[in-house]
């Protein structure tokens, strides 16, 4: 198919790319890296973007993002650049997380494969929403086979003073702004460029936990018996979130999705009370710093209390796989502007399968182009056929007023 043609084998690009890092298998007691400042590795150039004229529709993710309808639904995907892909994979098995995603060369093919592949109407940047935690003095890493580790604790008052302001985020962290400045270099005239960050409670949780969580009971003893200490873990990180935010506009980003990756282990009322106070500040300094750039809110596993999502100040909001698209609609109020949100499990069934999956969320959204950005209602799931993206893409395309 023409969407999977430019694909290297990963055999190929593996012989590009020596494994000059190893994994490690176990927790380690200390950090394995520090935030990147190498930029020396040397890789393939990323796949051009051959677009023969700039196409009308190059920016309507962008417009449909600030509440504008449009001609048809655009569509970008959770996760888009991820192992799925055997491009991807000759990476992912060859370097560890944090070599891809802060050596900007690397950073910038990985964001590049998938909208190259199928024709995506946005690209966003490959990174993590952890990563600029070790800007404001919290280490973490990725290990193989676990996923995050935090190292820092901040569940005590010493650790919460302990985290320091933001700052210079081209000194501390300089491989983001050199990567999105590539990307849109890559993509302009042809799609948005997304950058994203973690919203204040979610990042707080990650923190807090140490990691992956079952059940989030760190942060939440924190919420529970030292309210304020919690408080105040929240709006240091919504201040950092936010100005990292706007750090990434001012190097090219034009759409921020907020993650609240965590939202599924938010009660309504802690969400009320903790979350949506915290995710708002973030929401608020992007909107007063760049009140033309659309923000994106997405609660992973709050569709149970859209409700308390209409006034969380963005521009549009995300929704999980949890609620039909109509009934989100419905609960979220016809004048905001949606995206999401089709199961990932989805793209596992048959071509129709998918092609139905994607006619139903855009016919709940209320038709195409009816401020809606198509989405997942989570990421691309690691073992999706490559194929099955291809047919969603394709469908969501077809579908015109």
């Amino acid at each position: 198919m023409k969407f999977l043609a430019f694909l290297l084998s990963a055999t190929l690009v593996s012989t590009l790319l020596p494994s000059l890092h190893s994994f490690s298998t176990t927790t380690p007691s200390k950090p394995l890296l520090a935030p990147r400042t190498d930029l020396s590795i040397a890789v393939p150039p990323p796949p051009t973007l051959d677009v023969p004229e700039v196409p009308t529709d190059h920016d309507i993710l962008l417009r449909a993002a600030r509440g504008e309808v449009t001609e048809r639904t655009p569509l970008w995907m959770m996760r888009q650049a991820g192992r799925y892909m055997k491009a991807f994979r000759a990476y992912s098995e060859n370097y560890p997380f944090r070599v891809r995603s802060e050596t900007p060369s690397i950073a910038v093919e990985l964001s590049l494969q998938c909208v190259k592949a199928y024709g995506l109407d946005g690209c966003i940047m490959f990174s993590d929403i952890l990563t600029p935690l070790s800007a404001i003095g919290i280490e973490w890493d990725v290990i193989k086979g676990k996923g995050p580790v935090v190292y820092t604790d901040v569940t005590t008052e010493e650790g919460v003073d302990s985290l320091t302001a933001l700052g210079d985020v081209d000194e501390k962290l300089p491989f983001l702004g050199e990567t999105l400045r590539a990307l849109r270099g890559h993509t302009e005239g042809k799609c948005t460029l997304l950058g994203f960050v973690g919203s204040p409670w979610t990042l707080s949780a990650y923190a807090a936990e140490g990691g992956g969580t079952k059940d989030a009971r760190k942060i939440k003893h924190m919420m529970y018996h030292n309210p304020d200490l919690a408080r105040k873990l929240f709006d240091k990180l919504a201040v950092m979130a936010g100005e990292y935010a706007v750090h990434q506009i001012d190097s090219g980003a034009q759409v921020i999705q907020v993650f609240e990756s965590w939202a599924h282990h938010l009660s309504p009322a802690d969400f009320e009370k903790f979350a949506k106070p915290a995710a708002k500040k973030t929401i608020e300094i992007i909107k007063k710093a760049k009140p033309d750039t659309p923000v994106i809110y997405f609660a992973n596993g709050g569709s149970a209390y859209l409700d308390l999502q209409r006034d969380m100040g963005c521009d549009m909001v995300c929704v999980d796989h949890q609620i039909c698209m109509a009934k989100a609609r419905s609960d979220l109020g016809a004048d905001v502007p949606v995206s999401g949100n089709v199961d990932p499990s989805v793209l596992f069934g048959t071509e129709e399968q998918i092609r139905q999956a994607v006619r139903d969320c855009v016919d709940g959204a209320g038709g195409p182009g009816n401020r809606h950005v198509m989405n997942l209602g989570h990421g691309v799931r690691q073992g999706t056929p490559e194929e099955s993206v291809g047919w969603a893409v394709d469908e969501v395309k077809r579908i015109r007023k």
